[in-house]
């Protein structure tokens, strides 16, 4: 109409004086804001997770004994010695990214350990609940404390060894509900407060033990039947944990293993599918690997996946330490 000004579609949902559309204005930017950076709008957390302490939990995949030897292949000092630091396992680049020591790691003789290790050598599923009453009897979680655990292959193993008695589809049943008690326990850390790091189990169908048994066996493909049972196990891990970025951070170490196998160039990795260590673990070093089959390679603890039978070498726990740093720096705790 003449002599009228027209309103805005906006003006005109809002009533009252122009003092009250300006404010009406700026509380709805305000809102819109908060809920772009609540969504993930930006590029980076507003403020970063940073972990007043770190506890590792699982069995001797994660383990750092006291005398400083890993389930891996150990390098050597000059001098002969465990050279604990170099060639860190995936909970040590964990402890790594926050500057945090291990007392089982301590050449530099740091007197504060934010590093707890509560991992276990042999350690399966139904382990993990006297692993955790042992950090409540020793201080419990706050907000600021992170965990990581990773349970279950030797699990996988152990009801492995019970086929022939026992159908596939027993066995499955089994580990999936063992899978589902580990991600009870993984929620009851976010309980008692933690942030947690929560890997699943490597692919034991890819193993240099999965191998051998394809190879002793012809009633089924056993490295096949391997995967499946860690599927079984995996598949119920993830589906039971809570699924909530603030609180739990998964890391895919059985596609991580997977990724190496199918191109083992991409990572540095030119032996996928035999142990690189003449001698058992704890004890294998530098000193101790098998020569190559092709004698115009070198082959070594990092460019090689496996360590023995079950275990990973240098080749694929800094691939599993790089995801799981990786996951702890970019969700939102």
């Amino acid at each position: 109409m003449a002599g009228h000004t027209q309103l805005t579609s906006e003006q005109t949902m809002i009533s009252g004086p122009r003092s009250t559309w300006h404010t009406s204005r700026v509380f709805t930017s305000l809102c819109l804001a908060a809920m772009l950076v609540a969504c993930g709008g930006g590029t980076s957390q507003f403020e970063p997770f940073v972990p007043d302490r770190y506890v590792a939990f699982g069995d001797e995949t994660s383990v750092v004994r006291p005398d400083g030897k890993r389930y891996t292949v150990n390098p050597l000092t000059s001098a002969g010695a465990i050279d604990c630091k170099t060639e860190p396992i995936w909970t040590q680049a964990m402890a790594n990214q926050y500057g945090f020591v291990f007392e089982e790691c301590n050449p530099d003789n740091t007197i504060d350990f934010k590093a707890q290790m509560r991992a276990v050598v042999g350690a399966r599923i139904d382990d993990l609940p006297t692993q955790i009453d042992a950090q409540i009897a020793r201080g419990g979680f706050t907000a600021d404390t992170l965990v990581t655990v990773m349970l279950g292959a030797n699990d996988v193993i152990e009801q492995y060894g019970n086929f022939g008695p026992q159908t596939e589809e027993q066995i499955s049943t089994e580990l999936r509900a063992r899978g589902v008690r580990l991600a009870q326990q993984i929620n009851r850390l976010v309980d008692l407060g933690a942030r947690v790091i929560v890997s699943t189990v490597p692919d034991m169908g890819l193993t240099p033990y999965a191998l051998a048994q394809k190879a002793a066996f012809t009633d089924t493909d056993r490295a096949a039947l391997l995967t499946r049972l860690t599927v079984a196990l995996n598949s119920r891990l993830r589906v039971t944990i809570l699924n909530d970025g603030r609180y739990i951070g998964l890391v895919l170490a059985d596609e991580a293993v997977q990724s190496i196998v199918k191109v083992p160039s991409a990572f540095g990795v030119i032996n996928t599918t035999s142990a690189v260590c003449l001698t058992a673990l704890p004890d294998c070093t530098t000193a101790t690997l098998a020569p190559p089959a092709d004698t115009s390679i070198t082959v070594s603890s990092l460019n090689s996946l496996w360590a023995d039978d079950l275990h990973m070498a240098y080749g694929g726990q800094s691939r599993l330490g790089s995801l799981a740093v990786a996951r702890a720096v970019g969700n939102p705790f």
